[in-house]
């Protein structure tokens, strides 16, 4: 092809660079490359032609021409030519200088095409760069700018030339006057804009063209081995930059101009370098002030401190003097850069940082006495910043300059006394810091390390809940992991574990830390670093005592490692979970706690590390895991067995009790381990003094601290039970419970408050004593010591009088005690041997404090308590008398049973374990006092104490009652003993109270109600005689019962309340069954109305199972039932009445069936359950349907009146016979009783139903009744649809379910039929669904309803005939037909409709032919002829304006294809192949998706024999098949798929065969592009003369209303040319196409001009 052709090709794609869209501007700069990777000389040639003739083009468009250019140039510059370079030199130079106002992009994209340029033809672009670089005249700013951006590309190349460019720059730069221009001498890299003096772009400045020139000319100086001129020397350079350094920094460093001033700093560091040596000496007192004055104005450093890093490298490599004069004034410069706040994380201002840094590791290498000098004062600051500066300083200069800071550690160290005392918290994470650089170079193991490493732990001890709080230098909130705490704490582990020289500093001293409570919070960093060093020295081969005590005089003792560690275990998580290190580090120290302990310790501690592993904060149990580490204890003492240690063990665990005065839990369990101690100690003496130390130095205010004291003493009493009495008696008779008498006492004797707190406490040791002594020495002392000293504590007397106390502490001591003691005398006496004569007067107290507890709210343990010591109290000798046991059981029910129900909000998990507790209790108590009197009066008597909680109105004290009661009967049938037979007698009136709570609103309380029945049948059981091991079927069934009843549908509760009343029908003595009935009467009244239901259940259940037995009693029970259903308008009592009107239809069918009939509509719930009790008896349920029936249909189903007189659509509106009878209809249907009969009738009600279904849709209800369904008068609990339709659909569904078709009416549910019957637009398809399903799941009953719907075909109403051929026609789809050989007798009503006037009616013949693909393929090929003449007369039906008829034609065709006759067919698939073609670009996705597909079968009916006249039909559709895979309804999309599939076999291309098989899989996710480009290219490889017919017919698609077809057109395009031969380009109007593709670049859619762009640049392929 011609040059020309290549120049409009470019020219096209040149016009649409002006696209407003980026990514098709992105898409014709890709296109123009496209076109350079095949021709780059012509594209090149092409644009600058554009660019000349287009002078007025905007300059972004210019920059695009010019980047894709430079793209070009960047890929094929060794394909480029020495002319072709010079014209590209020329063009851009021109663009670059054509304007003196800075063009931005534009400008620089011309820049960057000669840089390409440059890489290979360097000394043509310098000669035209410097031909506009001349001496004398100010340079072009693009002129500096390429020559920067050239010495960066091409540092080798270019820096040969520098000589000469610095000898024509120096004169320049003092005739440089503007600011701006000064800049472009400085700036060479970056965007254009930075020519301009504005302001907000100057920030864009990245450094200046003499900072590259420098930068260039350092690099070609350290590599003169590679370099092409190794003769260049720095010499050479020296001269002409020290001239340029001159003006720079005297001249222009000088400007007001801020953004200049970082250019010029910016170019001076490199310079620095270059300068000769003794004029940088001599500069240098200039130069230094000069750069770090700049600091002072500006906020952006970096660029300052970078020079500045530079200057100092080149003034220290020449051995500077005048550096050492300016050194002062330069730190302080220096060190206020680093103080200054950061405000932010940049990357720009952590590099300013970091620059600042280098330079003091810099001077610290030449100078590092004047450098400490310099800082160490500014520690002693009292200023924050300055403070922090410095250690930073400090800190970067300790590891930066270890060398230099060796010989100055005892001054570095001496420095930091002062900042140690700082309690800021960003200086102590500086000092933190240098404390960790300190250690790792070897500061602490100097004399006054021990201070640094004892800050450390300081720092680890802070509390934790204070980090959030913490903020950094900008005020912002730390992170958890950079808090001084956490910082400190990873420093002391790194430093313990991987600097070795600190081994020895740190052990043993930091033992030293252990013991004093300030470093509590450090002791699991402590202990992990502790276990670390001492396995190294063990490892190491160290001693086997690590510890040398004789050496190391601080360290703590064995004894209070020993007390210390054990007491934090008992919190084990506490502190980050130091209760496994603090063991792990006893374990390891066990050999200097004492030599016997090795072996014993090395089996029980990792046990208890174990038990820790296996549970976490909230699964482990605090009182299981302190019960371990006191059996730890005692086997330690055991094993080390001296009396010796064990005291003076004690004597440091006393002696650290203060040390826990904040943490109670920790202190009460080291007074367990001071007890336990005690216990194993010989001396008595000591045991005494201890006892009686604690005593006297207890915080008897705090509370929490009592317990820990009583169980001291109790567990010494294990073992000392006298001396530990003797000692408790001696202190409460001494003094120190006396009170204040007066004023002038007040300093001497204690107040009342304190000697209340003393007597609780005092009066919980006596309780512990006795819970944990000996059983066979504790009773002896029970009422002779303890109990009167606890009353001596408790009891105040004032002249003589008692008086009560009112501190709650000091009662609920007294009862907590009382409960040990009464329990301890309950467990450790044989039955009858101890009598306890306080009995009465101690069951009195308990319950006194008992009624005065609230009873709206339960907030302290102590009615528990009370009521535990009761239960205890109770079971001992003598027998309480019976009214005073009536009064426990009344009080302690009023007490419990009255609160409110347990919370739900925020106190939940505290609250609802003491009301579980206090319940639990409450039943021990009934049961204690069932034992007295195990006899069915015994348990009629607290029964009667609950029946009123049993029938409260609220809820919860009915289960709280319900539950008590269970929990009793199953305790006096688990402890029945029968010696007689005798009579259960209140049985009847016991289940009569219980049963009709089965159905109480509360789940629980039904079950208990449960229980409860069933323990009393097992105790009739028992009286009558049987075992107390027998097994009874019939009482068992109700455990079954029991977990139905959780559920709360009331069907499930109310059948299982029948099965209930059986099983007690069964078990219950005739005798009792009136009493029972009468019970549960009364039940019929209660106002819950569960309860209510379930008492008729059961009754009814029991007159219906034992009825037999009450003939004398039947006149009293019906007028009971009949006066409760007068009273109570209820579902459960209108049953009574059903039973009359079954005797009066079975007399008077026609008569009742008229009279409900005329019952006013809707029918309310009496009505409708009269109809059902009509369905009892199959022969009368089949009359009463006979009747309904011919009520049904013998009447017009509605009547048509217009609204308006001119109105053009008449309203139907229903007519009531037909109405009313449809819905009796269901109603009788509905009843269970009516199947038989529905069988019988099974087609007429079908049929007849399912035709009034069709005639209904649409019909109005008349206007009375449409005005009672909006009032909603009606009382029907049921409140059915009276809407006609819907009615209809409920009786056809209820005659399907009747007559065991559920699965019809789960198939119609499931696709939603059932509401595509009711509306009018989806009638029709309900009724195919009905069809396919009666079909699926009800064929055995088909052929007597298709006999019964024949004879509706010829119906005067039109929808009538619709709906059964829609029903006839999709029955031919399935194979049930054949098996009832229904085939041919719906064939023939079919095809005798072909004709009729209704449209609908001839569109669903055709589908009930087409079915017959379906249920009947073998038959098609039998029917072929006719069938092809129906479908053949659809497609050309013209009496079907919307031509649906010839859409199923055409859907029927696609089915009946494959299955007729190729002979058949062979007349006909031309005219089908013609007469469908229009169709493939319809508007309507139907009709595209149908003939599509029917194209495909046409295809595959002529595998191997298609005719050269039907070959052209598939040509003809090969592209508008491939361009509608981008369709945008998807069942287009498949259809192409499926036709593409089908069409290539008749192309014989195995290639295209297997291309089309890889991409158009079914469910494979089509790459469209990837696709169109392998057929396109197996299409041209085998077909190249359809390359004009493809194309042109690609050209009508152009203009397609679909954006995914116009897009895929000009792509399908491209692909042909890409793949065809040059010499193919005769079959294309290249004219025209270029026209189409040029207006596509005018498409509305930018993703149509995106692939018209990318086709113009595959049109390269005919250039």
């Amino acid at each position: 092809m011609t040059k020309s052709y290549m120049k409009r090709l470019s020219f096209a794609l040149l016009d649409a660079i002006t696209d407003k869209d980026p990514v098709v501007q992105e898409q014709v700069c890709s296109a123009l490359c496209s076109l350079g990777e095949v021709r780059p000389t012509e594209m090149l040639h092409a644009c600058e032609e554009y660019l000349k003739q287009h002078d007025k083009l905007a300059h972004p468009y210019r920059a695009m021409v010019l980047r894709a250019m430079e793209a070009v140039l960047t890929s094929h510059i060794d394909k480029l030519d020495k002319d072709t370079a010079s014209t590209i030199i020329l063009l851009a130079s021109s663009e670059m200088t054509r304007t003196k106002e800075p063009g931005c992009d534009w400008q620089q994209a011309a820049s960057s095409v000669l840089v390409a340029v440059g890489k290979r033809f360097t000394n043509q672009v310098m000669e035209e760069v410097l031909s506009r670089f001349q001496p004398g005249l100010l340079p072009h700013c693009s002129v500096l700018q390429t020559l920067s951006n050239l010495s960066v590309s091409n540092a080798f190349g270019i820096v040969p030339f520098l000589p000469s460019v610095l000898s024509t720059m120096l004169p320049m730069l003092g005739m440089a006057k503007q600011d701006a221009m000064r800049v472009m001498f400085c700036c060479g890299r970056g965007s254009w804009a930075c020519c301009s003096v504005t302001s907000w772009f100057l920030l864009w400045l990245v450094s200046g063209a003499l900072q590259h020139f420098s930068e260039s000319t350092l690099e070609y100086l350290a590599n003169l081995d590679q370099v092409p001129d190794p003769t260049v020397r720095r010499d050479t350079f020296a001269a002409d930059i020290f001239s340029a350094y001159d003006i720079l920094f005297h001249q222009w460093l000088q400007t007001r101009d801020a953004k200049l001033r970082l250019a010029v700093v910016a170019a001076l560091g490199p310079m620095s370098h270059l300068l000769p040596s003794e004029k940088l000496e001599e500069q240098l007192p200039r130069l230094l002030p000069g750069v770090f004055g700049l600091y002072k104005k500006h906020a952006e450093t970096f660029q300052i401190s970078k020079s500045l890093g530079q200057i100092l490298e080149a003034a220290v490599s020449l051995g500077s003097r005048m550096l050492e004069v300016q050194l002062d004034t330069l730190l302080a410069v220096l060190h206020s850069q680093v103080c200054v706040p950061v405000e932010s994380s940049s990357p720009l201002v952590m590099g300013s940082r970091n620059e600042v840094l280098r330079c003091f590791t810099v001077l610290a290498r030449c100078s590092p006495d004047r450098l400490l000098a310099f800082l160490l004062p500014r520690l002693d600051t009292s200023n924050e910043r300055l403070r922090v500066g410095t250690l930073h300083i400090l800190r970067h200069i300790l590891n930066s300059a270890a060398a230099q800071m060796e010989a100055k550690k005892p001054l570095v160290l001496s420095s930091m006394k002062l900042p140690l005392l700082d309690t800021n918290n960003k200086v102590k994470r500086a000092v933190v810091q240098v404390i960790s650089a300190m250690a790792h170079h070897g500061y602490l193991d100097q004399p006054g390390g021990e201070v640094m490493i004892e800050y450390i732990v300081q720092q680890c001890a802070l509390p934790p809940e204070q980090e959030p709080e913490k903020r950094n230098l900008e005020g912002e909130a730390l992170a958890a992991e950079d808090s001084v705490r956490a910082v400190s704490i990873s420093t002391l582990y790194l430093v313990s574990t991987t600097v070795d020289r600190m081994s020895d500093v740190l052990w043993p001293y930091l033992l030293e830390f252990l013991i004093p409570v300030r470093f509590t919070a450090a002791l699991t960093p402590l202990c992990r670093s502790l276990v670390h060093l001492a396995l190294k020295r063990q490892e190491a081969g160290a001693d086997t005592l690590l510890v040398q005590y004789n050496t190391h005089t601080n360290i703590p003792s064995p004894y209070a490692v020993t007390t210390r560690l054990l007491v934090v275990s008992s919190s084990p998580y506490l502190g980050n979970g130091r209760g496994a290190v603090s063991l792990r580090l006893l374990k390891v120290l066990q050999q200097n706690i004492h030599p016997l302990l090795a072996q014993r310790w090395e089996t029980i501690i990792p046990l208890l590390l174990e038990y820790l592993d296996e549970h976490t904060e909230e699964t482990l149990s605090l009182k299981k895991w302190e019960e371990k580490l006191l059996m730890f204890l005692r086997e330690t003492l055991a094993v080390v067995s001296d009396n010796t240690w064990t005291c003076q063990l004690s004597l440091e665990m006393c002696k650290q009790l203060p040390c826990y005065n904040g943490t109670p839990q920790e202190k009460n369990f080291l007074y367990k381990c001071i007890g336990t101690t005690l216990g194993a100690a010989a001396s008595t003496g000591v045991v005494r003094k201890h006892l009686q130390e604690l005593l006297e130095t207890a915080r008897y205010q705090e509370e929490v601290e009592h317990e820990g004291l009583a169980c001291c003493f109790g567990i010494c009493a294990i073992s000392h039970l006298e001396d530990t009495l003797a000692q408790l008696e001696d202190f409460v008779k001494s003094d120190v419970l006396k009170k204040s008498s007066g004023i002038f006492s007040i300093f001497k004797e204690r107040s009342e408050y304190e000697v209340e707190k003393v007597k609780s406490a005092l009066i919980l040791c006596y309780g512990n004593i006795a819970a944990q002594a000996p059983r066979s020495l504790v009773l002896a002392k029970v009422e002779s010591n303890i109990l009167p000293n606890m009353f001596h504590c408790f009891n105040n007397k004032v002249l003589g009088i008692k008086v009560e106390t009112k501190d709650p502490a000091l009662k609920l001591s007294l009862i907590q005690s009382l409960c040990m003691v009464s329990q301890a005398a309950r467990s450790g006496a044989q039955p009858g041997s101890f009598h306890f004569s306080r009995k009465a007067e101690l069951v009195a107290q308990m319950m006194e404090f008992i009624r005065a507890e609230p009873t709206d709210s339960l907030t302290t343990p102590l009615r528990k308590k009370a009521m535990l010591t009761c239960t205890h109290l109770v079971c001992l000798e003598p027998a309480l008398e019976e009214q005073v046991q009536a009064d426990v059981i009344h009080g302690c029910l009023h007490s419990v049973m009255a609160l409110i129900p347990e919370p739900q909000g925020e106190d939940d998990g505290c609250q609802k374990p003491l009301y579980l507790d206090t319940m639990r209790a409450l039943e021990d108590l009934l049961t204690s006092l069932l034992q007295w009197n195990m006899t069915p009066q015994g348990l009629q008597v607290i029964i009667e104490h609950l029946r009123p909680w049993i029938k409260s109105p609220r809820g919860h004290e009915r289960t709280r009652a319900l539950d008590l009661s269970a929990r009793l009967l199953h305790y006096f049938l688990e402890h029945l003993h029968v010696s007689a037979l005798v009579p259960f007698h209140n049985l009847g009136v016991l289940i009569g109270l219980f049963s009709p709570h089965c159905a109480d609103l509360w789940p629980a309380t039904r079950q208990e109600a449960v229980n409860c029945i069933h323990s009393l049948l097992y105790l009739q059981l028992g009286y009558e005689g049987f075992s107390r091991e027998h097994h009874d079927e019939v009482a068992e069934k109700l455990l079954t019962f029991r977990d139905e009843l959780i559920h709360a549908d009331p069907d499930v509760l109310f059948h299982t309340c029948d099965s209930i009343a059986q099983i007690i029908a069964k078990r219950l003595p005739p005798d009792q069954l009136i009493s029972l009935l009468l019970t549960m009467f009364e039940g019929l009244g209660d106002p819950d109305k569960n309860c209510s239901r379930a008492a008729a259940v059961m009754i009814n259940c029991l007159l219906k199972e034992r009825g037999t037995i009450l003939k004398e009693k039947i006149p009293q029970i019906v007028n009971v039932l009949r006066s409760k259903l007068q009273e109570v308008n209820e579902e459960h009592i209108l049953p009574a009445a059903q039973q009359s009107m079954y005797f009066l239809a079975s007399q008077h069918c026609t008569t009742v069936v008229s009279s409900l009939l005329g019952s006013p509509l809707p029918f309310d719930s009496h009505t409708c359950a009269l109809w059902r009790a009509l369905a009892v008896e199959p022969s009368l349920t089949a009359q009463v349907l006979g009747l309904l029936l011919e009520k049904v249909s013998g009447d017009v189903p509605f009547k048509e009146s217009r609204a308006f007189l001119l109105g053009s659509t008449p309203d139907r509106v229903a007519t009531l016979l037909p109405l009313a009878a449809t819905c009796a209809l269901y109603e009788v249907v509905s009843a269970v009783e009516s199947g038989n009969a529905v069988l019988e009738l099974y087609p007429q009600l079908f049929v007849a139903l399912l035709l009034r279904v069709s005639c209904t849709v649409g019909v109005q209800l008349p206007r009375n009744l449409q005005a009672k369904e909006r009032r909603g008068t009606s009382t029907t609990l049921y409140n059915r649809n009276l809407e006609p339709c819907s009615s209809a659909v409920d009786a056809l569904q209820a005659v399907l379910l009747r007559s065991g078709s559920q699965d019809v009416v789960q198939f119609m549910e499931q696709g939603g039929g059932w509401e595509l019957l009711r509306n009018s637009t989806g009638h029709e398809e309900g009724v195919t669904q009905l069809a396919s399903a009666m079909a699926k799941c009800a064929g055995p009953r088909l052929p007597l309803v298709t006999k019964v719907l024949l004879c509706t075909q010829s119906s005067m109403y039109e929808i009538h005939r619709v709906t059964s051929t829609a029903f006839l026609a999709e029955l031919l789809s399935s194979n049930v037909v054949n098996d009832l050989m229904l085939l041919e007798s719906l064939l023939d009503e079919l095809l005798a409709r072909q004709k009729d006037r209704s449209t609908s009616v001839r569109r669903l013949v055709l589908r009930g032919l087409a079915n017959i693909a379906s249920s009947s393929p073998d038959k098609v090929r039998n029917y072929g002829p006719q069938l092809l003449t129906a479908m053949t007369n659809g497609l050309d039906d013209n009496d079907d304006p919307h031509r649906l008829v010839a859409l199923e034609a055409m859907v029927g065709l696609t089915r009946l294809l494959d299955l007729m006759e190729p002979w058949d067919l062979r007349s006909v698939m031309l005219h089908m192949a013609i007469r469908i073609r229009p169709f493939f670009d319809s508007e309507k996705v139907e009709f595209r998706t149908a003939s599509i597909r029917l194209f495909g079968h046409l295809n595959k009916a002529c595998h191997g024999d298609c005719e050269d006249i039907f070959l052209e039909q598939v040509v003809g559709g090969l592209v508008p098949l491939l361009l509608h895979l981008q369709d945008p309804q998807a069942p287009v999309a498949s259809a192409c798929r499926f036709a593409l599939c089908m069409c290539v076999p008749n192309l014989e291309c195995a290639e295209l065969a297997a291309a089309f098989q890889k991409h158009l899989q079914e469910g494979r996710s089509l790459h469209f592009g990837e696709f169109l480009n392998s057929t396109c290219k197996h299409l041209i490889h085998h077909f190249p003369d359809l390359l004009g017919r493809l194309v042109n017919t690609n050209l009508f698609y152009f203009k397609s209303s679909w954006e995914g077809v116009r897009a895929a057109a000009p792509m399908f395009t491209g692909f042909l040319v890409l793949h065809a031969e040059p010499e193919q380009r005769l079959q294309v109007d290249l004219e025209q196409l270029l026209m189409a593709l040029q207006l596509l670049l005018r498409d509305p859619v930018p993703g149509v001009r995106e692939k018209a762009a990318e086709t113009l640049g595959h049109l390269v392929k005919f250039a």
